[in-house]
């Protein structure tokens, strides 16, 4: 038997697999199809402090090998997902983290000292791709600086496990993450969404309201796994990878790339049983080649 246990940071999933924010409502959507007690963990979707309408339609659209989406994190606000979503979930036999998003840096603060009192949510995904209202619009994650300071902020008052999402649209992604491990973060997740668009050709307009928005899906996942694989080199917390997984093939390669834990985002719009497929696949994996536990592969990459 194969020991699927992984570690992040003193945090023990049951497996590596995970689903990732946006793509899974909050876990009540999927309990038709999968057993949520056999995944190592989900991510709700993002949560801010107030409430958020979200962009104008349209707001999604297909592009080749992947999608395009423009929601604008649209939630009713950590005060509604306290007192109307907590209890409904909090039952879940799973780690539940909650993608918390902001505009300042005081958003993100009141919204992560209000999880901290959920006795059932383990922990947070900070999602530093969130433009800094106070600055122009960057996003906080783009600048080593200010994703330090956001995370260094957060972590001052939330003590349970600080995951800090990673935007893959910057120069250089191993000085974001040395920059928020040295903050005080637990783990890194990456990538977040990349900015693409896609134009009507035949009505010159573009498909979405807000012209640009976040690519995501199997196209991206190139991308991802040579960040994954920088990033797991370059700092000593966890790194969980995310960014195209569509199969078992997808989870281990994120994994021997240095990926502690993965997380499974637009698949679950294509099959919302992958996530249970990848868990029975990696475990089959280690059993055709030798490795005892799941850990093993992190890092196993041959590049000799």
């Amino acid at each position: 038997m194969v020991n699927q246990e992984v570690v992040l940071n003193g945090l023990k999933l049951r497996n590596p697999v995970m689903t990732a924010s946006g793509t899974f409502g909050f876990g009540e959507e999927y309990t038709d199809f999968i057993d949520l007690s056999k995944l190592g963990g989900i991510i709700v979707k993002g949560t801010t402090r107030n409430h958020r309408e979200g962009n104008p339609y349209p707001r999604m659209a297909e592009t080749a090998s992947g999608m395009l989406n423009a929601v604008g994190l649209q939630n009713k606000g950590v005060d509604y997902f306290v007192t109307n979503i907590y209890p409904r979930i909090k039952a879940f036999k799973t780690n539940i983290f909650v993608n918390v998003s902001g505009s300042t840096i005081e958003d993100y603060v009141e919204t992560a000292a209000m999880i901290q009192e959920l006795d059932q949510i383990p922990g947070i995904e900070l999602n530093i791709s969130c433009p800094n209202v106070k600055h122009g619009g960057m996003a906080f994650g783009t600048i080593p600086s200010t994703a330090g300071k956001v995370v260094q902020a957060v972590r001052n008052v939330y003590k349970k496990h600080l995951m800090v999402k990673l935007s893959p649209n910057v120069t250089d992604i191993t000085e974001i993450a040395k920059a928020v491990e040295n903050s005080g973060a637990d783990s890194v997740s990456l990538i977040n969404t990349i900015v693409g668009m896609a134009i009507d050709a035949e009505s010159r307009r573009p498909k979405l309201s807000t012209i640009t928005g976040g690519l995501s899906g199997p196209c991206v996942k190139p991308i991802a796994l040579r960040m994954v694989w920088q990033t797991a080199k370059a700092i000593k917390i966890p790194v969980v990878g995310l960014g195209g997984i569509s199969n078992t093939a997808d989870a281990i390669e994120f994994l021997l790339a240095g990926a502690s834990a993965i997380q499974v985002g637009t698949a679950n719009f294509v099959d919302p049983a992958v996530t249970l497929k990848i868990v029975d696949g990696i475990a089959d994996y280690c059993e055709r080649h030798g490795f005892q536990s799941v850990s093993e592969l992190t890092g196993a990459l041959i590049t000799d």
